[in-house]
């Protein structure tokens, strides 16, 4: 009986132990899972609701666990600063200038210099902190030199970016499917170009849709690159689609692997909303980047 009564103690002892430790183990994950996401800056790019007015999606937004909008042009930034969002992007180009015409020709960047010059002090007035660049098309011309040319002009840049705390984000962008031709096309090439200017008012915006189809193994690139990096779009694929199982890409531990870097800026969702109410698109893409599933 004394045998059998201190066999019952010692079992009951040691599920309380282990539902003890349960207990402690699952609020350490809980714990860890909130911290990752409180560190995820959540925001979305405008185009991709270019048919919804922007008083709506910034107030939907708000209510969803956006703090920002992405690709704004100066106009718009009041409009979502009033509903308590920023702009986390800003896109601004001078007439006739975009992702085929960009810093990698000399001709272009009296231009470019000038049209940057002016906004870099608008940004910072208005409480913005980054900046769209591209590289431009290569049109025959070398990686090597398309990396001195456009160092030439963003160096121009540089001084007053430091001044104001701006920071110019040149977006990498597939070749291959989306834009025939970009130069800025691949991280290393992007890395080359950052340490060529040298400052920390440059660095790269990694489209991870973009970069999936260039290069894949995004979560290395991510691990390895990390220090050059400013800014996350996202995209699913195939096709630009909702972030969600229909594609190939696993977000969680994407934005795990960011997380884990220490990175602090925003992410910004950048897909095809594939639902009736694009919101709700949105507000799902929104979730499965918060890792609090």
């Amino acid at each position: 009986m004394k045998r059998r009564h201190a066999i019952k103690s010692l079992a009951l002892t040691s599920a309380a132990a282990m539902l003890n430790l349960g207990t402690r183990l699952q609020a350490a994950d809980q714990k860890l899972e909130a911290s990752i996401a409180d560190k995820i800056h959540h925001s979305a790019c405008r185009w991709c609701y270019n048919d919804i007015p922007l008083e709506d999606l910034a107030k939907r937004g708000k209510e969803i666990g956006l703090q920002a909008i992405d690709l704004l042009s100066p106009e718009e930034w009041p409009v979502v600063q009033q509903y308590g969002l920023t702009c986390s992007m800003v896109f601004s180009q001078p007439k006739g200038y975009g992702i085929t015409k960009g810093f990698n020709r000399l001709e272009n960047h009296d231009d470019l210099v000038d049209h940057y010059l002016d906004l870099i002090p608008k940004a910072a007035k208005a409480g913005l902190k980054k900046i769209i660049c591209f590289s431009g098309n290569r049109n025959g011309l070398d990686d090597e030199l398309g990396i001195q040319i456009c160092a030439v002009g963003l160096k121009q840049l540089m001084p007053l970016a430091e001044k104001y705390g701006i920071t110019l984000c040149m977006e990498l962008l597939n070749s291959k499917v989306d834009h025939h031709d970009y130069q800025c096309d691949h991280t290393p090439w992007g890395v080359e170009l950052v340490k060529a200017i040298g400052s920390d008012s440059f660095k790269l915006l990694y489209d991870i849709y973009h970069m999936q189809i260039m290069e894949g193994d995004v979560i290395h690139t991510i691990r390895d690159f990390n220090p050059y990096i400013a800014h996350y779009h996202t995209g699913g694929v195939p096709g630009r689609n909702e972030i969600d199982e229909s594609q190939e890409l696993y977000y969680p531990a994407i934005m795990k692997a960011i997380v884990d870097t220490g990175y602090q800026g925003y992410v910004a969702q950048e897909f095809i909303p594939a639902r009736p109410d694009k919101l709700d698109s949105l507000e799902k893409c929104v979730r499965i980047c918060s890792i609090d599933q």
